[in-house]
């Protein structure tokens, strides 16, 4: 048996997966591909950053010979190749326990081709994953179909609506502030403003989800290590399951916090918040707040029978695997009971 690994294959119509066996789980990013990756380099905010950047606040990560220009994308586009690398080990866990490939979808694609969320992606999926990662400045925003689509759809026994809007960094118009964020998260290759995401947050406004995503906040570590703090779980709250045998989500150093924007209810719960680095002045903790909520559940409600989960992308993007404890939280999810 070969011990290559599968053919790679690309710019192919969907081919629908039937609904045996267990969960089928897509994901969709946000954002277009075109207008992100050809953002003028000149600009300081608001842009995700080049190969090239990221090569040398890496260094010396990708100085093998297939990163060099004549293998890999040295652009923006680079970048964001390397955020649909960062999900195959999520991917491939997810195939192996549900017997379902992954779908991966676009709202504007490489090629050019525009999707938005409706039957096309819908009629096959049980979970889909919205990586909210269109920069607010591209306005981007759900449309009235796509809404009503997804309503008709969390109408089915078993469907989990999984959104992941990324942070809003330096959304203030005061400087001071956004060299004070920018110092607490400490990552080179996040502006001083880099705001996420248009059309995410579009979709929760129509879908009445009371949840505003803010800051870039550092997660804390435990002391003397590099290793993430403990994530502050409310197991009694969790039905689902998501936090079986989790004790840790995955380390980014500017993590959303996902505020409420109603009190908390049976309706709308957080399962997990996270310790924010108390050694990195910030906004957040100086106005006496110390943890940040990473994970929240909505269960079903009046007609709506599906799942909803807030939870930030970058728990799924990885590039060099994961804990064992963040496979469990995929597992989790991708076996969560339909």
């Amino acid at each position: 048996m070969s011990a290559l690994p599968g053919a790679r294959s690309y710019n192919q119509t969907h081919l629908a997966r039937p609904r045996t066996g267990g969960r089928r789980i897509s994901i969709y990013w946000t954002w277009s591909y075109p207008w992100e990756s050809q953002r003028g380099l000149q600009a300081l905010d608001n842009r995700f950053s080049t190969m090239t950047e990221v090569r040398r606040a890496a260094w010396p990560h990708y100085e093998g010979p297939e990163w060099d220009q004549a293998h890999f994308l040295q652009g923006i586009a680079g970048t964001l190749e390397l955020f649909h690398r960062s999900t195959l080990a999520f991917q491939q866990l997810a195939t192996e326990l549900t017997g379902h490939p992954v779908a991966v979808f676009q709202r504007i694609d490489q090629a050019g081709y525009r999707l938005p969320i409706d039957e096309r992606i819908l009629a096959d999926t049980d979970t889909v994953m919205v990586f909210g990662l269109d920069h607010l400045v591209g306005e981007a925003e759900a449309e009235t179909a796509e809404i009503s689509a997804i309503r008709e759809w969390l109408k089915r026994e078993g469907t989990c609506l999984l959104l992941a809007p990324h942070h809003d960094v330096g959304f203030t118009d005061d400087m001071a502030q956004r060299q004070i964020e920018y110092l607490h998260h400490g990552d080179p290759l996040v502006p001083r403003q880099q705001r996420f995401t248009a059309y995410t947050r579009s979709l929760m406004k129509a879908l009445d989800i009371p949840v505003h995503n803010t800051w870039g906040l550092r997660p804390a570590l435990v002391e003397g290590t590099n290793q993430i703090a403990p994530l502050t779980g409310f197991r009694d709250l969790d039905t689902p399951g998501l936090l079986n045998n989790v004790t840790t989500l995955n380390f980014h150093p500017h993590l959303p916090h996902y505020e409420l924007t109603a009190a908390e209810s049976d309706l709308l719960r957080v399962l997990g918040r996270q310790r924010v680095d108390p050694h990195r002045p910030h906004p957040f903790t100086e106005a006496g707040n110390s943890e940040f909520n990473a994970l929240i559940w909505m269960p079903p409600a009046a007609d709506r029978a599906g799942d909803i989960v807030l939870v930030d992308s970058t728990n799924f993007t990885t590039l060099f695997g994961g804990t064992d404890s963040l496979k469990n939280f995929w597992r989790n999810l991708a076996t969560m009971k339909r």
